[in-house]
C-alpha cells in the first residue's frame, strides 16, 4: 500500500514501538487481563493516546489515517487489545470537536491532550444493538443533572478520567430525548461495579457502571438537550474505521506467524508450505488481509478527504464489518495451519482467535453495521 511521506514514517516508527514495548508482553497481558500502565504511559508520552486531539488544543493532531495505521501496527505487533490505546480518547475527543462549544472544547480537550483514557457508557443490558430503549435516566435539578441507572460491558471503566455518557432526559420517539453528557469518573456516583471476565481482549478493562443520584453540570451537555444521542453517535462513526485497523493488523499478524510456521515445519520431511493445499489457503489469506486493508484505507482516506459527517456512517460501517469478518477468517484459518499446535497456547495464534471475535461484536455487531449499509445503499 502506498502511503504520503508522513504517514509512513508515523507507522515505522509505531511499528518500532510496538515491537519494543508491546510484543514481548502481549501474551502476559492477555494471561493476566491487567491494563499494563507502564505501555500506557509510554503510548501517551509519545502522543498515540491522544491522537486525534488537535494541536490547537495541545494533541498531536493526527488524521483519521494516521489513527488506522497506528492501531493496525500495535495489533501486528502481536495485541489486538492493546492496540484500542492508539487513540483511544477520540471516542470523546470527536463529539466535543464535531458538536461542543468552544468553551466545552477549551474546557476538556487539553486534558485529553495529556494521554488520560475516556470511556462511553452507552450500551446496557436491555439496550446494547438498540440504545433507544434505555432505562437510564437524568432529571434536571437546578444547574445540574442526576442521573440514575445501570450501564454494561462498558471498557474502561474507571480506568478512565472522562466518560461520554447517554441518559434519557425527556420521552420522544426513538434516540429523541436521550441526551450525552461529558463526566469526570470519579464523581461521586459514579460507582464501577464487577470486572467481566472476557474471552478476548484481555488486558483492557470491561466493567458494569452504576450510576447513583450522580450530579453532572448542565454545562456538560454535548449539543443540544433530547438530541444529544444523534449528534454524538455521527461522531462516534469516525471509530469504527479505527476497529477496522485494529481487525486487519490482527489478520496481518495471524497471516505472519501462520506462514512462517508453514516454512519452518515439516511432515515426513517436506515443509509445510511446499503443500498446495496449505500454499492456496495462505494465498487466500493474504489476498483477504489485502483486500480489508484496501477498503480500510480508502474509508480513511475519503473521510480525512472532508466526506460529509452525514454520508461517513456507510463506509465506515463497510469497512469495520468486512474487516472483522476478514479478520475472524484469517484467524481460523491461520490456526488450522498449525494444526493441533494452533489449538495450544504455546502459539499466538489462538489468541489471534479470541480477540477477533470482538471486532464483529463492540463498537456496533457485524449484524449492525450490514443494517448500516443497507440503509446506506438502499434507503
Amino acid at each position: 500500500m502506498l502511503l504520503a511521506d508522513h504517514h509512513r514514517q508515523f507507522q515505522s516508527t509505531v511499528m518500532r514501538l510496538g515491537e519494543k514495548v508491546i510484543a514481548p508482553i502481549a501474551d502476559e497481558v492477555d494471561r493476566t487481563d491487567q491494563l499494563p500502565l507502564d505501555v500506557l504511559d509510554q503510548l501517551a508520552e509519545n502522543g498515540l493516546v491522544q491522537l486525534v486531539v488537535p494541536e490547537a488544543y495541545g494533541g498531536p493532531g493526527g488524521d483519521l489515517t494516521s489513527l488506522c495505521l497506528g492501531r493496525e501496527a500495535i495489533a501486528r505487533c502481536g495485541s489486538m487489545a492493546l492496540a484500542q490505546l492508539v487513540g483511544q480518547n477520540g471516542i470523546v475527543a470527536y463529539p466535543i470537536l464535531h458538536f461542543g462549544t468552544e468553551e466545552q472544547k477549551q474546557r476538556f480537550l487539553p486534558a485529553l491532550a495529556t494521554g488520560v483514557l475516556a470511556c462511553v457508557g452507552l450500551t446496557e443490558a436491555g439496550a446494547g444493538s438498540n440504545p433507544t430503549v434505555m432505562t437510564t435516566r437524568a432529571r434536571q435539578d437546578g444547574s445540574t443533572w442526576v442521573v440514575n441507572g445501570h450501564k454494561s460491558f462498558i471498557s474502561y471503566g474507571k480506568a478512565a478520567r472522562y466518560c461520554l455518557l447517554f441518559a434519557r432526559t425527556s420521552e420522544g420517539k426513538g434516540a429523541r430525548g436521550i441526551s450525552a453528557f461529558v463526566v469526570e469518573t470519579d464523581s461521586e456516583g459514579f460507582v464501577e461495579g464487577r470486572h467481566n471476565d472476557k474471552l478476548g481482549g484481555r488486558g483492557i478493562p470491561n466493567v458494569e457502571l452504576f450510576l447513583e443520584d450522580l450530579r453532572v453540570p448542565a454545562e456538560n451537555m454535548i449539543g443540544q438537550e433530547g438530541e444529544g444521542f444523534a449528534a454524538a453517535m455521527r461522531a462516534l462513526h469516525l471509530m469504527r474505521p479505527p476497529i477496522a485497523a485494529i481487525a486487519v493488523g490482527g489478520a496481518q499478524a495471524a497471516l505472519d506467524y501462520a506462514i512462517g510456521y508453514a516454512r519452518a515445519r515439516e511432515q515426513g520431511g517436506i515443509a509445510l508450505a511446499a503443500h498446495q493445499g496449505l500454499r492456496w489457503m495462505l494465498a487466500d489469506m493474504a489476498t483477504q488481509t489485502e483486500a480489508a486493508r484496501s477498503l480500510l484505507f480508502e474509508c480513511a482516506r475519503q473521510i480525512d478527504a472532508g466526506l460529509p459527517l452525514d454520508q461517513i456512517a456507510t463506509i465506515s460501517s463497510m469497512a469495520k464489518w468486512k474487516c472483522a469478518e476478514v479478520a475472524m477468517g484469517v484467524a481460523t484459518d491461520a490456526v488450522q495451519v498449525l494444526g493441533a499446535a494452533g489449538y495450544m497456547r504455546d502459539h499466538p495464534v489462538e489468541r489471534y482467535l479470541r480477540d477477533a471475535k470482538l471486532m464483529a461484536i463492540y463498537e456496533g455487531t457485524s449484524q449492525i453495521q450490514l443494517n448500516t449499509i443497507a440503509r446506506g445503499v438502499i434507503g
